[in-house]
Order: structure tokens, then C-alpha cells, then sequence
């Protein structure tokens, strides 16, 4: 099975994060736009201040290579305004995807207002403007009763708001990988995760992020029905080889 094209080639460390000067984190992430242009994967999800650049580097490279960005990472606690604006300028941009971080903190709270107003007014606009919209979920964070509720809540959410000729456009995504768990348990994507999310976020998509590290585990998952795949080693699991990231 040639998965390339469910593979979203990520990267989101800051420098910071990833040990190094911005102008060296910098070159990782052109190393990444290149790579994923040359393997020919699905989309390349960088960090909203790289967007430019990656538009610039696809276009000299005449390649369809698509841009996905993160919207209120990675803890999704931001007003809705905040994520509004940053939204916007990431289309302005010229990001194609826009994974939001969904308030998973709101929404075990109890404060489903808050949760459908944000994912009714981020949905709105990236529909508006022709993009796919992906909602994270964080399942690190959630038990299973809540993954399989805020699956079914998005869905619902979409269906009341939307045309059905919108639903593939809007995923629900397992996880930011930069969640911290407790004694090192999985931080991402789960079997019995996306299984639940499967069964409860239909007919929305889904995608499964962070935990899938090998050709195998993607395989698995594309046959399960997932319909994209986040990863930082998209290279290693499309040539076969296992990997060892987090994400």
C-alpha cells in the first residue's frame, strides 16, 4: 500500500522545545517542507510563523504539497477571539489545513456552550475560505467515556451547523503530541482511541496523530478508516523502517 498520501510530514517543536538556536530550528523546518515536497506526502504541519515559508518553498518547487498549520497550540485554551485571529492570519497566509486545538478542558468542565460556539465559528471560517478544518481532541487527556462524547459532540455540532457536502472537511484529530502524561503512557493515537473515535465522530473523518511509528501501525490505521495520519517521521514509516519520536 503506498500511504504517502495519508501522511501529514509534521514538525512543531519551537527551538526551544528541540534544543536549538531559532535560526537551526529554522533549517529543520526547511529540511522538513523539502523532504516532504521530494517523498511527495500529503501535506507538511509547521507552526504558523513558518507558513510563509513553506508557501514560498512550494511554490518554487511547482509542488502540490499542501500546508497545514496549528491553531491555539497545544493546550486549545484560548479565547475564541484568539483563535478566530490566529486562524485568519494563518489563511492569510496561505495555510491549507488549520488543526485547532479544541478547549478539551472546557468541555470536561461541563462548559459545552463555550466548546460549540469555538468549533462553530472555527469551522466557519475555514469552510469559508475553503480549507479543512481539523478539531483535536487530546485523548491523552480524556477517558474513554469523554473521548467517545466530545467525538460525538463535534460531530453533532458539525451536522446541526453544516451542509453534508461539508462533513469531509471537517476531522476530528486524536492528539497535539505534546500532551504530558503521567508514568509515560501514550501521549497520541491509540487502536482503542481511534476506534472510538471512528465510531462516534462519523461520518466526520478522522485523524489519527502521534503514536504511529511504524509502516505497520499506519497501515492498521488506515484500514481501521482513518483517513489522514500525523507524524514526524512520515520518511522512515513510508520506507518501511520503525521509529522512535514521539510524534
Amino acid at each position: 500500500m503506498n500511504i504517502k498520501q495519508y501522511l501529514d510530514s509534521t514538525y512543531l517543536k519551537t527551538a526551544s522545545q528541540a534544543g536549538l538556536s531559532e535560526a537551526e530550528n529554522n533549517d529543520v523546518v526547511k529540511k522538513a517542507i523539502t523532504e516532504a515536497i521530494v517523498e511527495g506526502f500529503k501535506l507538511i504541519m509547521i507552526r504558523p510563523e513558518y507558513v510563509v515559508l513553506a508557501k514560498e518553498m512550494i511554490q518554487k518547487a511547482s509542488s502540490t504539497l499542501l500546508i497545514g498549520t496549528v491553531i491555539d497550540f497545544p493546550e486549545g485554551k484560548s479565547s475564541i477571539e484568539d483563535k478566530v485571529k490566529e486562524a485568519n492570519q494563518a489563511i492569510d497566509d496561505g495555510a491549507d489545513d488549520l488543526d485547532f486545538v479544541c478547549n478539551y478542558e472546557a468541555f470536561k468542565n461541563g462548559e459545552i456552550a463555550l466548546l460549540k460556539q469555538e468549533i462553530v465559528y472555527g469551522t466557519q471560517i475555514g469552510l469559508a475560505h475553503n480549507k479543512t478544518v481539523k478539531w483535536i481532541i487530546e485523548v491523552a487527556a480524556l477517558s474513554d467515556k469523554e473521548i467517545i462524547q466530545l467525538s460525538a459532540l463535534i460531530k453533532n455540532i458539525v451536522i446541526s451547523n453544516f451542509k453534508e457536502e461539508d462533513y469531509a472537511s471537517v476531522f476530528v484529530k486524536s492528539s497535539t503530541g505534546f500532551y504530558r502524561t503521567e508514568n509515560d503512557l501514550p501521549n497520541g493515537a491509540t487502536i482503542p482511541a481511534i476506534i472510538m473515535m471512528l465510531e462516534n465522530a462519523s461520518p466526520l473523518p478522522v485523524k489519527a496523530a502521534g503514536g504511529v511509528r511504524s509502516y505497520e501501525d499506519a497501515v492498521e490505521m488506515i484500514r481501521l478508516g482513518v483517513k489522514r495520519i500525523g507524524t514526524s517521521a512520515a520518511k522512515e514509516i513510508a520506507n518501511g523502517e520503525n521509529t522512535t519520536n514521539q510524534y
